[in-house]
């Protein structure tokens, strides 16, 4: 176990102690991380446990103590990964529809994460757990589509950084139902849990997250659009909720709107990434082309 006390300058006083944490580059912690950190009684003032909008005041210890690592008890599996990118610090993977990221109840195998750990090895960032090695963001099971994943925590703080500053590109195109008023346009509404079904978002203004996607129609065919929408925030199901919200569901979406035949789950395609490389600070850009399920949709809608 390792631990880091540390006694607090006049500079300091009256600055929110996650943020002063998160700027230590000793730590390598992200502010969320940080936040679960304090709830969980790992970060202490003067040997009490705070609140995380806690404020440094004059006289004050901080003492951080980070767990040991956990050894993953997950079994890498030899599934075959659509590498776009790679280097000593992280990778970019095109996932396909149907893979579920990382295990959870229900999927506790054939995950991204399995494959990751027997592509990596050891060599995938630890901020997440044991269950989550390497995840920065994460795309929905029936999404497909690019993720970056991080070898190590410096890479994984330096890009969750980038994603919570809105400066990270994340661009999508989705087949959504019914045609749209306006061709450009930005949905701008807060996104929480759904007051009776806790598995679903909506749209809310209760215990929510601020959203904003930006949406451009690509082409209209009857009662169907085909978009391009780039994320501002990254809320669990935003494009599917705004979509929803919007009176226009993603095509296939079964939670949000309702199946399509021969189609499982959402029409939606994670087709751009972009960020800065957290150790060479160049600007890298990567695009996936649209895969066949969603190609086989535009020319069942007579898109092409």
């Amino acid at each position: 176990m390792r631990e880091t006390v540390q006694a607090f300058t006049p500079e300091t006083i009256g600055v929110r102690l996650d943020k002063w944490l998160a700027e230590q580059d000793s730590l390598s912690l992200t502010r969320s991380v940080i936040q679960t950190r304090m709830e969980q009684g790992n970060i202490t003032v003067n040997g009490n446990v705070v609140s995380k909008n806690y404020k440094i005041r004059s006289g004050d210890t901080v003492q951080v103590v980070i767990p040991e690592p956990v050894s993953l008890e997950l079994i890498p599996e030899p599934i075959p990964l659509d590498i776009v990118y790679e280097d000593d610090d992280l990778l970019v993977v095109n996932k396909p529809k149907g893979m579920v990221v990382h295990p959870a109840p229900g999927n506790l195998t054939g995950t991204l994460v399995h494959a990751l750990l027997y592509h990596c090895g050891d060599r995938l960032s630890g901020i997440n757990g044991v269950i989550r090695p390497g995840i920065v963001h994460r795309i929905d099971k029936n999404t497909s589509g690019l993720l970056m994943v991080a070898k190590n925590d410096h890479a994984h703080v330096k890009l969750s950084e980038q994603i919570q500053a809105h400066t990270f590109t994340r661009e999508y195109q989705a087949i959504a139902l019914g045609r749209f008023a306006e061709k450009t346009g930005t949905i701008h509404a807060p996104i929480g849990r759904h007051p009776v079904d806790r598995k679903k978002m909506c749209v809310t203004q209760k215990n929510s997250k601020d959203a904003v996607t930006h949406y451009t129609v690509l082409a209209e065919v009857n009662h169907y659009t085909h978009l391009c929408l780039r994320l501002e925030t990254g809320r669990t199901h935003q494009i599917r909720v705004h979509l929803a919200y919007m009176g226009h569901p993603v095509l296939g979406d079964d939670v949000y709107g309702k199946p399509f035949p021969n189609l499982t789950g959402q029409c939606l395609h994670a087709g751009k990434i972009g960020f800065v490389h957290p150790v060479t600070g160049a600007y890298m850009e990567f695009t996936s082309p649209l895969p066949d399920y969603f190609q086989a949709a535009l020319r069942k809608l007579h898109f092409v």
